[in-house]
């Protein structure tokens, strides 16, 4: 993914994602899938809404991609192609392919480091 120099500047700006004024912020509501400005979700009345990464556009096409990159803001994992934060990332741990977001922070930053080669 090729961040523009503005998200760049939004990256160096805000270092975590609570460091966004509230006036600033939009909010991912995961009951009805609104993006919100405001709590509780005015759509369904969901109150434990999650603040939504300003560099996240929500809607990403692509169905498997091989690879992943991490958001320079939040360090979530995006889609490598257009910088959606929506990916269900998947790894082959011991023979057979997992989700990797209910692993705890140690294992899913191990994941992060990993260095991953191409053979030509």
């Amino acid at each position: 993914m090729q961040w523009s120099e503005e998200h760049l500047a939004l990256a160096r700006k805000y270092r975590k994602l609570e460091e966004i004024p509230v006036e600033e912020r939009r909010y991912k509501c995961h009951t009805c899938n609104h993006v919100v400005e405001t709590s509780p979700c005015p759509v369904c009345g969901e109150t434990q809404l999650e603040i939504m990464c300003p560099l996240d556009h929500t809607h990403c096409s692509h169905d498997i991609v091989s690879g992943i990159e991490y958001c320079p803001l939040c360090g979530e994992p995006v889609c490598p192609e257009c910088g959606s934060h929506d990916v269900s990332q998947i790894s082959r741990v011991t023979g057979y392919l997992q989700d990797v977001s209910g692993w705890n922070a140690g294992k899913q930053q191990e994941l992060k480091d990993r260095i991953r080669y191409t053979v030509a």
